[in-house]
């Protein structure tokens, strides 16, 4: 019959609609009461105004738009809405979505994608009808009334537009002119996919709309516009010089490397240390094993192996405690010289060195110390012996940490058993952070392998310098570079050129940045965007030209710290260089260059703040660290308070000489020895804890040269008492505080604050009260301060000399005053410090308990550390004590030895019990491994040492 081997294909004819200005203006069919517009589109943009018309003789009309990725029609006259209505979801997706708009007589209606569930109807109170439709936005000039743009113009694709069920002929409009159209590429879709391929690093979630892209790095752990550079820290070294505490934290070891962030815990010591924990920490107990039947055990922890090697390499130094106990159950069998137990590393090699050994010597910690049970063997349990003992101790050789899994073949012989336990990973340090090279010549520089960052490249580290200007880093290609560069004493530069022309990001600082202290960089420059920041300076940048070159092709060595030319180069030092979160090794490469030298001092000058409260920067070759001997605070930065307390009796006395500290300290550059260079003082603050139940009591006083003090005392009913002698020629200021009596045993807190004429005093925490001086502002040529009772002649008024005479009798705890702790000097540093101690004086708790639990608490603290009389351990029974008190304590005294008597007696039948049932008890129900492990412990102890019992 009539046919044709082939099948017609209807043209389709799609509609580019370039820019938010594109419009296509079509007629509609006039003289009918309904409408039916039906087309396709596809977009990356969530808002477009898609089709407009106007209504029926009136002003006003219809819309149908995109919104949020969804259809909607807003029906509208004369400024009000009449009706709006929504179909579809997600229709911003690049994908092509048809579109049905049906209007007759009062009803309204669209349908998206032919799904009915994706359709909106709505009434309407007025005819439409319409001589023209706008599609996908409206002329600029003209009438424009029946048009609205204030949702944007359609930037995407329309096909198979459709008017009264009639399809449209775009290439007959084109060419005839049958309508009006403007900005259109008519015969051709030219939208672009802008997330493919993806640019968005670490899993950031690209969208984008028709110019452009956007990524989504919300818990990616990264930032910027491709999700490039890490939020997160590197490594715990570097959380504590930004003064951060010990905690948890999320470190990043690659940077913007592959490898994601990931929890750890800082424990911010005088050393960094990284502890990874694993899902396996208990002791173990291992029974039946055998080589055909092993006990294996695989750790897993909180990080991918990955993750693990990346923060090991970074450390200094990393270790890892395994502690195996056996009883009758070898490591290795001497008969063949096969291991019977062993451990697997991170690369999944078995290892038969065990804690304290080294690698390739198949021995334990006792074998090389010559210190084994049984000199035949080189591990306590190749011994054999049907009683506990231990291997254990740290394995710290980097390559074969962490350890991954340990297996166990010998515990199936009688009376054969095995434990062990491992610890968590600990690292110290990170050998990047202060890594260093110093430059010393302009024309001097370090030459690295060409950089590798063709779309996404990041740059950072620390320098400091006196030198006004000078190259950093500079790596060029044929055309394109990238260069890093200090170009006035104020101002850094981040040049480079991808092909698009040169660009430069440029960040001023209003100080100045050759101030000879560690100013930090960081640059990157992706697809998107290059930006610049300096220290804690806003962060600049600048977007890349859209539809331009992105990539950056480099071929040369990568300068650092000068350039090629050997022009403008760098004097001064550079640390911590990361690219891509590569770290270079600058130390190693300077070793090898004339003119640049490995390491930087000077490390106080930038980081000296961190020492808080007094504490000393003191230099190191890696870094610095504070030295808190004259503060009355601890830890890495002198921030952790620590309450240092201590007992006072009759006649205690601890005084503190200021001039002392200052001819001791005269040719330091701290803060303390200025602030006692001229002995004049205008301000002071003091804070101090006590405990007494005697009145009148001296708490603290400040002497000086010119009969000038300071004293703090408690009256006959219990105030405290601040007095202030600023002027030798006049009585002392005196501010009393009467709440209640303070000498009630329990512990008061007291902070007192001058500055000038101004007082200021707080008492536990009270409202603080605010008081003014009338001697004077300046404190001149002060001597000493005393705790306790003042020993040397002393121009006081009577009542403290009255309070003076009983000095005082309790408990002084967290002295402080300005920057100098003088409990902490007389009781840790009394060898170091100016400090001298007269009668008895002894550090305890009584501090930081209060009530009942401290009396008790002082009472067994004085006994335990103290000879002598009883009564005299009890200081606070010394203010009230009488004879009564005496024969109580005498009888406590008795009672207390017949009690330790009839203990020891007690123990010591015990103890031969138990070694007497010993063999016939066996195996028993525990609360836990580790506890019965421990019992079987004591008792092989206690069998071990039955001869001395006797003897006792």
């Amino acid at each position: 019959g009539n046919m044709s081997f082939s099948c017609l294909e209807p043209q389709v004819v799609p509609v580019t609609f370039l820019s938010s200005s594109s419009f296509l203006a079509l007629r509609g069919t006039s003289g009918q009461d309904e409408i039916f517009v039906s087309f396709q589109f596809r977009t990356w943009n969530k808002e477009g105004l898609l089709l407009s018309s106007k209504l029926h003789q009136s002003s006003g009309g219809f819309l149908l738009y995109l919104s949020d990725g969804r259809v909607k029609i807003n029906l509208h006259k004369t400024g009000r809405v009449l009706s709006d209505i929504a179909a579809g979801a997600g229709l911003n997706n690049g994908q092509w979505h048809s579109v049905s708009l049906s209007v007759k007589r009062n009803r309204i209606s669209v349908r998206v994608d032919n799904d009915v569930t994706s359709s909106a109807h709505a009434f309407i109170p007025l005819q439409i009808y319409s001589d023209i439709f706008y599609f996908g936005g409206c002329p600029s000039s003209g009438n424009i009334s029946e048009c609205n743009t204030s949702f944007g113009g359609f930037q995407g694709c329309m096909r198979h537009i459709s008017i009264g069920n009639k399809a449209v002929d775009m290439i007959s409009i084109q060419q005839n002119g049958f309508g009006n159209f403007s900005d259109l590429q008519i015969d051709l879709c030219g939208i672009t996919d802008r997330c493919l391929p993806n640019y968005c690093e670490h899993g950031g979630e690209c969208s984008q709309s028709w110019n452009s892209f956007h990524c989504n790095c919300a818990n990616t752990g990264y930032q910027g516009a491709t999700c490039h550079y890490p939020i997160y820290e590197q490594s715990c070294e570097a959380y504590k010089h930004r003064g951060n505490t010990s905690g948890f934290y999320n470190i990043d070891s690659d940077g913007s490397g592959p490898l994601g962030p990931f929890l750890v815990y800082c424990n911010m010591t005088d050393s960094t240390w990284t502890i990874i924990q694993h899902n396996s920490t208990n002791l173990t107990r291992v029974k039946s094993a055998n080589r055909e039947n092993p006990h294996t055990v695989f750790f897993k922890y909180s990080a991918s192996l990955d993750q693990l090697q990346a923060t090991i390499s970074l450390a200094d130094h990393c270790e890892q405690e395994l502690a195996y106990y056996c009883k009758k159950s070898r490591l290795l069998d001497k008969s063949d010289g096969m291991p019977l137990s062993w451990w697997i590393g991170r690369t999944n090699e078995t290892h038969t060195y065990w804690g304290g050994s080294l690698p390739a010597v198949q021995k334990c910690a006792c074998g090389l110390e010559g210190s084994c049970i049984d000199s035949q063997h080189y591990c306590n349990c190749d011994a054999d012996r049907d009683e506990w003992t231990n291997d254990t101790g740290f394995l710290s050789y980097k390559d074969h940490l962490p350890v991954t899994g340990i297996v166990i073949t010998d515990t199936d012989r009688p009376n054969s058993e095995a434990a062990y336990r491992l610890g968590p990973l600990l690292c110290r340090g990170d050998r990047t952070f202060w890594n260093s090279a110093s430059f010393n010549t302009e024309t001097s520089y370090l030459h690295f392998p060409t950089f590798h960052g063709e779309f996404s490249a990041d740059v950072s580290f620390f320098f400091k310098t006196t030198a006004s200007s000078g190259v950093f880093l500079e790596n060029l290609g044929i055309q394109d570079f990238i260069r890093i560069e200090l170009q006035s004493p104020s101002e850094v530069a981040f040049s480079f050129d991808v092909g698009n022309g040169p660009s430069e990001v440029i960040v001023q600082s209003r100080n100045s940045l050759n101030d000879n202290q560690w100013h930090y960089v960081k640059a990157e420059r992706n697809v998107k965007e290059a930006s610049l920041q300096i220290d804690q300076l806003p962060q600049r940048s600048h977007s890349a030209p859209p539809d331009g070159h992105i990539r950056l092709q480099l071929n040369s060595q990568l300068f650092v710290g000068g350039t090629a030319s050997r022009q403008k180069g760098f004097l001064g030092c550079i640390r911590s260089l990361r690219l891509n979160g590569m770290a270079l090794d600058l130390e190693e490469r300077a070793k090898i260059t004339p003119g640049v030298e490995p390491g930087c001092p000077g490390h106080c000058s930038s980081y000296g703040n961190l020492c808080h409260n007094g504490g000393k920067c003191r230099e190191k070759y890696s870094g610095f660290s504070c030295d808190c001997t004259f503060s009355a605070y601890a830890g890495p930065f002198c921030k952790k308070g620590k309450h240092i307390s201590a007992y006072f009796w009759t006649g205690t006395s601890v005084t503190y000489n200021f001039q002392e500290y200052y001819t001791l300290a005269k040719n330091s550059s701290s803060h303390a020895s200025s602030f006692y260079a001229d002995m004049t003082l205008t301000r002071e603050a003091i804070t101090f804890a006590f405990r007494t139940t005697r009145t009148p009591s001296l708490l603290l006083y400040v002497g000086s040269f010119y009969k000038e003090y300071f004293s703090v005392i408690l009256t006959r009913n219990g105030d405290l008492q601040i007095r202030y002698k600023l002027d030798s020629h006049q009585d002392p200021d005196v501010f009393s505080i009467s709440f209640k009596s303070m000498a009630d045993g329990q512990l008061q807190h007291v902070k007192i604050n001058r500055e000038e004429e101004k007082l200021f005093v707080e008492v536990n925490q009270n409202e603080r009260m605010k008081f003014i001086l009338s001697s004077g502002t300046e404190f001149n040529a002060i001597k000493s301060l005393t705790l306790g009772k003042i020993l040397e002649n002393s121009d006081v008024d009577e009542e403290t000399m009255k309070a003076n005479s009983q000095g005082f009798v309790g408990c002084l705890s967290s002295v402080q005053f300005n920057h100098i702790a003088p409990l902490k000097a007389a009781l840790h540093h009394s060898s170091s410090a100016p400090v001298i101690v007269k009668g008895r004086f002894t550090e305890s708790n009584c501090g930081t308990l209060t009530g009942a639990d401290s009396t008790s608490s002082e009472t067994t603290h004085s006994f335990a550390d103290h000879s002598g009389p009883i009564d005299e351990g009890k200081p606070l029974a010394n203010a009230i004590r009488s004879d009564s008190a005496i024969i109580g304590g005498v009888i406590a005294v008795v009672i207390f030895i017949l009690l330790c008597i009839t203990a020891i007696a007690i123990r010591i039948y015990k103890k031969k019990g138990i070694y007497s049932k010993n063999e016939a008890k066996g195996s028993e129900n525990e609360d836990s491994a580790e506890s019965a492990l421990k019992s079987e412990l004591s008792m092989q102890n206690t069998a071990n040492e039955n001869q001395k019992e006797y003897f006792f």
